[in-house]
Order: structure tokens, then sequence, then C-alpha cells
């Protein structure tokens, strides 16, 4: 089976990044990196709702994931960086909203075929996103 990396915070988990794995396990064998706490802290300057260990745990538990990594402390939005030489996947499955030229260009640099995500929901269930749900909450 392929390997397929993704990465992300994964913090508040809902159905739009279950469906999100769910998609990325149609591709092969899915490897997730998550943000560290400090990570996370530094690009979005907010404590996260679980801590990373709980972050790392939840999504093990989750069928279509095959081996979660807690990404390095770097406070960089490319993070994962490191562990695709540990992984060494055959693709780097992004959303959309996640995707951008400077990690298409890294991540292809290095042979990994770069897949962007369509953000399809599950059923009849609504798109979701963590930036829509936080904006909801604010309101």
């Amino acid at each position: 089976m392929p390997k397929v990396f993704v990465s992300g915070c994964f913090d508040v988990l809902h159905s739009g990044h279950i469906a999100f794995l769910e998609e990325a396990a149609g591709y092969g064998d899915v490897y997730v990196s998550i943000g560290s706490d400090a990570t996370v802290m530094a690009l979005k300057n907010r404590k996260t709702l679980y801590t990373e260990a709980e972050r790392k745990y939840i999504l093990e538990a989750i069928r279509y994931v095959t081996k979660v990594y807690i990404g390095p402390d770097t406070g960089k939005i490319l993070d994962f960086a490191p562990l695709l030489d540990e992984v060494k996947p055959d693709i780097f499955f992004v959303n959309a909203d996640g995707s951008s030229e400077e990690k298409r260009a890294f991540v292809e640099s290095k042979g990994i075929r770069y897949v962007v995500s369509s953000r399809v929901p599950h059923g009849q269930l609504p798109t979701r996103s963590t930036t829509s749900i936080r904006q909801q909450i604010n309101k």
C-alpha cells in the first residue's frame, strides 16, 4: 500500500477531519503529523483545547489512521518536514485551505506526490473546518 502523509493541528476533532482522513485512506495507509502544542501556539497564537498527547491518542483510535507522530517544536508551517525523511511517504495529502505553493514545492522536491483534497463531507453531513466552527462559537 502507498504511504499517505497528512499534517495538521487536529484540535477540536470534527466530522470534517474524519472525512478528510477517510478520503486520504482511499490513496493508501495514512500517517499523520500533528502540530505540537508549542508549534500550534507559535503559529496560531493560542493554546490547543487538547494536548498533543490527547490529540495523538484520539487520532490513533480512528480506523483510517495507520500511525500518528507529534511534529517537532519548530513553530513553522513546515514543522512536519523532518518526518518526511522518516516516513518516506508516496503521497502528501492536504486540504485546499492548508495548501500553499511553498508546501507543494517543498514536498514535490522530495519526490512525493502532492494531492489536494476536494473536502467532501460524509453523506449528508455539512462541510466542516475548524475555522468555521471557531467562527460559529465566537458569534
